[in-house]
């Protein structure tokens, strides 16, 4: 059947496509005729900017050359100002809700820095310094808008939905997510320091989406993350960070970008200088959408130089184990002994939790520390993210008790009395005293101190030479040779010991004090008396050392005298291990000069702690594979409290390789804590007997 073809329809056709080509080269004219040169303007028109390039911070390494911190390359995210608010505070607002909710489901975390509670009611979170200066420094440069320090957190939200333009319609706790990321923005501003990163280590599938869905203001950013590869020594490696206004205002002086990382705390805040690398310079060139064209690098980034520990990254994870494990072993025998306590219905002091420990390990022949263990402790990966926990955490993790911590050293002390007393003539090696239980020589002035067995079981000593009186720890022995001493003396010897010297550590110690008259009244309040003297020989009265101090004391011991420095720096190379920038050497910073028959006195006494029955250390030793030389130490700490327990020992006797400082608040007696040694020594002289392989590849540094 044929059909024949609508004309009407043809020419409705006909003028449709007549109508759409007209439309379609007018604007093709207007395109490329009448705005054809502003377009071939903006199409071309390039951005050249001046980029820092920032450079890895070196290594830190053990003795062994086992890697302890290292670097990942990563990518952040960071604001540019500029192109966020262009379309206005409004557009920005919902920009960066929209950046702060993708960020959350991808599970990656963003930087917001005011300390103010995620949901109503609004109050102040518990703030680091930092966050205290950066707060500070808000409020003086919106002093002039009525904020000051007394502004509550509920007044501070209320003015800055009303600075920053957040709609009504935006919930409280979205106003709190753009006010925390405004604030960060804001504040850096006011400190004038590095600028804002929105998130550190971005992960991929983050960059990908906000790549994807264009959304302005943000920029990828190439940096480095500090990775560590252990979970031990935390308070000797330390932590990196954004410089605060300060440390900006001391490192812009050497040419750091404003936006540096740097050391915050141990070993990255001492060798700041050996790690911090040379930032380079690149000039880059874009198109107006923000393409690169090009890359020209005016200056290259230098690595960090490498740094190389004293520490045996082995024997320091042994140390930290042996502590910890020491520890919940006491509290285990505490709680036993409280129930026995209880049966017999005696009290039980009321302060008995231990509240911290340490333990010391040193090289006898070189000075040079081998571990540090602080207990509690924390895990250095995460202590940023951690810190504000660990900030009210129990018994104060943060705390470096090593280095920082200052402890009476009880008995301990008594080796650098009967050396003082020995070298000014004021015994001799055979002369022997009758331990009296009491020392009356002052009673009349109603002062009486007790020998430590009088007081226990109302004992006395046998006649005692300095030997055996190191052995059995007789108070009145020391109370009657320091008598005749006097402090001043003994004062001198303790600091050739480094007892409240400076032990040459690079990391921040305190020094702690060696009793004297100079000071006493700041830390006793009252005037010094002879009985001051006979508590100091004894390790007690105002004297208080740190545990590095007292492991620097008994290496000294077993060197006979020779005081070296504790230095934790090994050695330093630059980035990629070609070059030898600094080798240590042992460095003697004392000697404490005696015969060598006093050092055998002492030294036989301290042996016959470990070894000989009635020893004060000899139920944990006296079976041990090697000969040891030890002493017990107990500081009372006051009434109705647990006294410290401290001990120190060396090893081998004959030939001394590796000397040992432990302190345990309120751990009860040096004896009740010489097993930890014991443990931290079965270790060491296990490394000792084999190598493994990485040892086998990285020969030990000289």
């Amino acid at each position: 059947m044929n059909r024949t073809v609508n004309k009407g329809r043809l020419a409705v056709l006909a003028v449709i496509v007549v109508i759409l080509l007209f439309v379609y080269i007018a604007f093709l004219y207007d395109l490329q005729i009448i705005q054809g040169e502003e377009y071939y303007l903006r199409s071309s028109e390039t951005k050249v900017k001046d980029e820092i390039v920032p450079a890895s911070r070196g290594n830190i390494l053990d003795r062994y050359g086992r890697v302890l911190v290292s670097n990942e390359e990563c990518y952040n995210l960071t604001i540019d100002v500029t192109k966020l608010f262009a379309d206005g505070s409004e557009a920005a607002n919902k920009t960066i809700l929209d950046l702060i909710n993708l960020v959350d489901e991808h599970g990656d975390v963003y930087i917001d820095d005011l300390p103010i509670t995620k949901a109503p009611p609004f109050e102040y979170t518990e703030m680091t310094e930092i966050q205290k200066n950066m707060l500070e420094a808000y409020f003086r440069d919106k002093a002039k808008e009525g904020l000051s320090t007394d502004t509550t957190a509920v007044e501070l939200m209320s003015y800055m939905r009303t600075r920053y333009d957040i709609p009504n319609d935006f919930s409280a706790e979205d106003m709190r997510k753009v006010c925390g990321l405004r604030y960060s923005i804001n504040v850096r501003y006011a400190i004038n320091t590095s600028e804002y990163v929105f998130v550190e280590d971005a992960s991929m599938g983050l960059i990908a989406t906000i790549m994807e869905r264009k959304l302005d203001g943000i920029e990828v950013k190439r940096a480095y993350t500090r990775v560590y590869n252990t979970n031990y020594a935390a308070h000797l490696l330390g932590y990196v960070g954004l410089m605060t206004q300060e440390e900006y205002e001391k490192y812009s002086l050497v040419d750091y970008a404003n936006d540096a990382v740097v050391g915050k705390d141990g070993v990255e805040y001492t060798f700041e200088d050996y790690l911090h690398g040379q930032e380079g310079e690149v000039k880059v060139t874009t198109t107006a959408d923000g393409t690169i064209l090009s890359q020209y690098y005016t200056k290259d980034p230098v690595p960090g130089n490498n740094v190389y520990l004293t520490i045996d990254i082995t024997l320091q994870e042994a140390t930290e184990r042996a502590l910890a494990s020491g520890i919940e072993a006491l509290i285990a025998t505490r709680e036993v002994e409280m129930q026995e306590f209880a049966a017999r219905g005696e009290p039980y002091p009321e302060k008995y939790e231990i509240t911290g420990a340490s333990a010391v390990v040193i090289d006898v022949k070189t000075g040079e520390p081998l571990a540090l263990a602080s207990w509690p402790t924390y895990n250095p990966a995460t202590v940023v993210e951690d810190y504000a926990d660990l900030m009210k955490a129990d018994n104060t993790p943060l705390f470096n008790r090593t280095l920082l911590g200052a402890y009476a050293p009880g008995s301990c002390f008594k080796p650098c009395t009967a050396i003082a007393c020995l070298s000014e003539g004021i015994i001799n090696t055979e002369d022997k005293i009758k331990c009296e239980g009491v020392f009356t020589k002052y009673a009349a002035e109603g002062y009486a101190p007790e020998c430590w067995i009088w007081s226990s079981y109302q004992w006395t000593h046998d006649e005692e030479n300095v030997t055996t009186a190191v052995r059995d720890s007789c108070n009145y022995f020391f109370y009657t040779i320091v008598n005749d001493l006097g402090v001043d003396l003994l004062g001198k010897y303790a600091h050739d010991f480094g007892l409240g010297s400076s032990t040459g550590i690079e990391l921040i110690e305190t020094t702690g004090n060696m009793a004297n008259r100079e000071n006493h009244m700041d830390y006793a309040g009252a005037v010094w008396r002879i009985g001051d003297t006979l508590q100091a020989g004894i390790g007690q009265s105002d004297s208080i050392f740190t545990p590095l101090q007292m492991g620097v004391y008994c290496s000294t011991i077993a060197n006979s005298g020779t005081r070296y420095s504790a230095s934790i720096l090994k050695q330093v190379r630059n980035y990629d291990y070609s070059e030898q920038i600094y080798e240590r050497k042992p460095e003697v910073l004392a000697t404490v000069k005696s015969a060598r028959f006093n050092w055998d006195a002492v030294q036989d006494g301290m042996w016959r702690v470990a070894n000989e029955p009635g020893g004060t250390g000899y139920e944990t030793w006296f079976d041990y594979p090697y000969q040891v030389a030890a002493k017990t130490g107990t500081a009372q700490k006051g009434e109705n409290i647990v006294n410290d327990g401290i001990f120190m020992c060396y090893a081998p006797y004959r030939d001394p390789q590796v000397a040992i400082a432990i302190i345990v608040e309120r751990g009860g007696s040096g004896s009740a804590v010489s097993f930890i040694a014991r443990n931290i020594l079965d270790v060491y002289f296990n490394i000792q007997s084999y190598s493994d392989t990485q040892e086998h590849e990285m020969a030990l540094l000289r």
